[in-house]
């Protein structure tokens, strides 16, 4: 995949044309993904090359950056999600002020017709392009027609009564109920990263972590979560819990992410870790010392164990015959 302006001469010398999903894609939710298959089902039809057209940093983060929310992933978590569904190609555009001021029709006989010779666009209902953000899907469907690609509109995806968004994701996320951030995204809410050093306090209460230096912009809110850890250089992932906090009962400040797995002890940490969070057992908590903070840390262990247990023998259970 290329992540680049360059895709677009590239792919031009060889006469490709492209069928073009466009949008944010934070998160790369159920909803993104219902459009981006959709791209990739036309592009087989089209003979053409599926391709996501994306920006960074994000519109708001550039036009209003006082209001722009915090991103659920990183640029390479979206690469990677991008070529699981079957992208061929991704085009980054640099969101600037020169973008942002072309306007709807610029945008599309410029950027879509001219550099990335679409076959057709697909777009959620809500889409919004030019300056000021003047242009509409149905402006969008108009000029498809008057320019020679075809335009899909695409509806938002529902799960129980509720429309899929990053903005609902985000709030989840932020206040702690990944369990249901999870469903809405198509997987567990994830937090990459390398391992950093830290204070050594899980070693000396016989309860090692790994420490995260998270990538992402949004955390989850402070407390204790089940999880997995996939680390650097191996192929499985390994149960865990994760705190996401402070350190109160230690009188810390910094906020931090430390993972501590429950089916592996490593002589040597990591370099990068990821981290996917499965449900919130508990709130932070300020404990009066090490004894009380062990005795509660046991109970999270057993609880996280259970959990896992209880998953792999529903899976057992759904498993084809």
């Amino acid at each position: 995949m290329s992540s680049s302006e360059a895709w677009a001469s590239r792919y031009a010398t060889f006469g490709h044309t492209g069928v073009l999903a466009i949008g944010n894609f934070d998160g790369v939710h159920l909803g993104h993904q219902a459009i981006l298959r959709a791209t990739v089902e036309r592009a087989l039809a089209f003979k053409a090359v599926a391709t996501a057209l994306t920006f960074d940093p994000s519109p708001r983060k550039v036009l209003r950056p006082e209001t722009a929310p915090p991103r659920l992933s990183s640029n390479a978590q979206r690469m990677e999600w991008f070529k699981l569904l079957g992208l061929e190609a991704v085009v980054v555009f640099p969101f600037t002020f020169d973008l942002a001021r072309l306007s709807p029709v610029e945008f599309v006989e410029q950027i879509l017709v001219r550099n990335l010779h679409v076959k057709a666009v697909l777009v959620g209902e809500n889409f919004r392009f030019g300056h000021m953000q003047a242009g509409d899907v149905k402006l969008l469907s108009e000029l498809g027609k008057t320019l020679g690609f075809n335009v899909e509109i695409l509806p938002p995806v529902v799960y129980r009564g509720e429309v899929v968004s990053s903005t609902i994701i985000r709030r989840e996320v932020a206040e702690g109920d990944v369990s249901h951030a999870a469903r809405l995204l198509g997987r567990p809410f994830a937090l990459t990263g390398e391992v950093v050093s830290g204070t050594g306090m899980g070693r000396r209460l016989a309860f090692p972590t790994l420490n995260l230096a998270a990538e992402q912009e949004l955390l989850p809110a402070r407390g204790v979560y089940i999880t997995r850890a996939c680390l650097e250089g191996r192929t499985c992932s390994h149960r865990s819990v994760t705190n996401v906090g402070t350190r109160p009962t230690f009188s810390g400040s910094e906020l931090s992410v430390e993972t501590h797995l429950l089916d592996a002890q490593l002589e040597t940490a990591p370099q990068r870790m990821e981290v996917r969070f499965w449900r919130r057992l508990r709130e932070e908590k300020k404990f009066s010392g090490p004894e009380e903070l062990c005795a509660q840390i046991a109970r999270d262990i057993g609880s996280a164990n259970k959990f896992f247990s209880r998953l792999r023998r529903f899976r057992a259970i759904r498993q084809p015959v």
